[in-house]
Formats: C-alpha cells, sequence, structure tokens
C-alpha cells in the first residue's frame, strides 16, 4: 500500500486525545506516511474570553508542543509540519496571523468549526446540538466569514453540522451548497474527515448513515468539481493513518483525486 499524507493530527495536549507527536509520527511510519502534519487545537489568549477550555492546549503549553513536534521530526522518514486546528471568531483574526502563524511559526492553519458563536460572543453552541435554522444560518454564514479570511489551508469537515441536522431536506442542501460555493470561490479544499466514519452511525428516514462525512454533501461537492483533502482527524497515533485511508476510500466513491499537500506546503 503506498504512503499517503495526513494534516489534520491532534496530540494529548487538546485534553480529549492520547499521545505526543513523536507517537503518530512513529505510527505514520509504520503505516505508510508521505507526510505529516501536526495541527491541534490552538490556544486563545488570556485577554479574550475563556472559550473552549477544556478541548484545547492553553498558551503555556505552545511551546510543549512545538518541542514536542520537533522530536517528532528528527527520526521520521518523511516530512512532518506544524500548524493549528482553529474556530472561527473574527476578534481572533490577529491573533492566528500574528501569534500562531508570526510568533509561533505555525506553517499552516486548519478552519475547524465546531462552535457558533450567539449573543456577540456570551454564548457558543455546539454545532451538532444547533436546535433551529436560524442559528444553523448563522454558523454556515460564520464558517465561510472564516474561510474568506484567506488565514486557512483547507475547511475541515465541513459537513459536521449534518451530524446535528441529520435529515437531507431543502436546509441541508442550502447549506451545503453555501460552503461548496464560497469553497469553489476562494479555491479553498474541503476536508473528507475520516473521524466521522468511526463515530456511531445515523438512524435517519434514509437510512443509516454516516453522522459525516455525509453522502449528499459530497455529491453536491463532486458535481461542482471542488477540491478536496482528506484527512484522518487522528486523536490517537493508531488511527493517524487508517482514518486518512478511510477518508480516502470515501473520496474515490466519487470520483476525487485528493490533494497530498495543502496549498503552499509542497
Amino acid at each position: 500500500m503506498r504512503p499517503i499524507s495526513n494534516f489534520h493530527t491532534h496530540t494529548e495536549l487538546c485534553h480529549h486525545a492520547t499521545g505526543v507527536a513523536q507517537d503518530y509520527a512513529m505510527q505514520a511510519a509504520l503505516d505508510g506516511c508521505a507526510a505529516l502534519g501536526f495541527s491541534d487545537h490552538c490556544p486563545y489568549p488570556e485577554s479574550f474570553d475563556d472559550a473552549w477550555p477544556a478541548i484545547r492546549m492553553s498558551t503555556e503549553e505552545v511551546p510543549l508542543y512545538l518541542r514536542q513536534i520537533e522530536k517528532a521530526k528528527e527520526n521520521s522518514p518523511f516530512p512532518v509540519f506544524t500548524g493549528f486546528e482553529c474556530e472561527w471568531d473574527a476578534r481572533y483574526k490577529s491573533w492566528y496571523q500574528d501569534e500562531l502563524m508570526g510568533a509561533y511559526g505555525a506553517e499552516y492553519l486548519i478552519l475547524g468549526p465546531h462552535w457558533v458563536t450567539l449573543n456577540g460572543g456570551a454564548r457558543h453552541v455546539y454545532c451538532p446540538n444547533i436546535e433551529n435554522n436560524a442559528d444553523l444560518n448563522r454558523y454556515i454564514d460564520q464558517t465561510i466569514d472564516g474561510m474568506r479570511s484567506g488565514l486557512f489551508a483547507f475547511l475541515a469537515h465541513p459537513d459536521l453540522f449534518m451530524s446535528g441536522h441529520r435529515e437531507w431536506d431543502d436546509q441541508a442542501q442550502s447549506c451545503s451548497l453555501a460552503i461548496i460555493d464560497a469553497a469553489l470561490d476562494l479555491n479553498l479544499p474541503l476536508e473528507i474527515n475520516g473521524l466521522g466514519s468511526t463515530r456511531e452511525p445515523l438512524r435517519t428516514e434514509r437510512g443509516m448513515r454516516y453522522q459525516y462525512p455525509y453522502v449528499e454533501f459530497w455529491e453536491l461537492a463532486a458535481q461542482k468539481g471542488a477540491r478536496v483533502i482528506c484527512s484522518s482527524d487522528a486523536h490517537a497515533p493508531e488511527h493517524v493513518i487508517l482514518n486518512a485511508w478511510r477518508a480516502r476510500d470515501f473520496a474515490l466513491r466519487f470520483g476525487f483525486t485528493p490533494l497530498e499537500f495543502p496549498d503552499g506546503l509542497l
């Protein structure tokens, strides 16, 4: 089996994954890796609200994260890259650009929208828990705003909202088309996420299906010619390449030729 790349990798510093960077790199070498990117959930400055504290590293942990990645690079037979996965809130734009990419030297950022920000930042609702179309539309608008920032190498799990919306209806199609059309306008790759295929399936009116990747979303993306990257979204070393292959197997169903590298990292 030929080596493949993966640019969506977490570590134990996000508090909901296991293993350090070197563990992932060693497993990736065993499983056949062409390139590996670490993109753990990014920290936020203390001056902003205490958003998402249980699922991300702190600013104090960033030097440790960077040292662990450098350690992973030492004996890896493939290139290893340093990145972060970010939520989108326009208040954090300069933090992403000046601190994560500037001061900390991140080689790439990915946009991983998990939350919709409501009430001027006073409330954050996890995407699968969105309960009405108005908030879902706000989530889609917020995601597209982040895509338009020009900061991100690709949009992670663009169909994550379907794990809560579940049924393919006019609202789901409208939201999907908005994201896909924005990606096309911006030439921004969309990620087929291998982790979603390992989660508990959903029972829907059309039968059992993945929470994500969601078939109808990717049918539309294929019809429109979207660019695609496949990632594992690994939260344990044993999944780092296995989930990436799951994503690629799914991509083949729609005739995609996935990118091996995000733009600018070749």
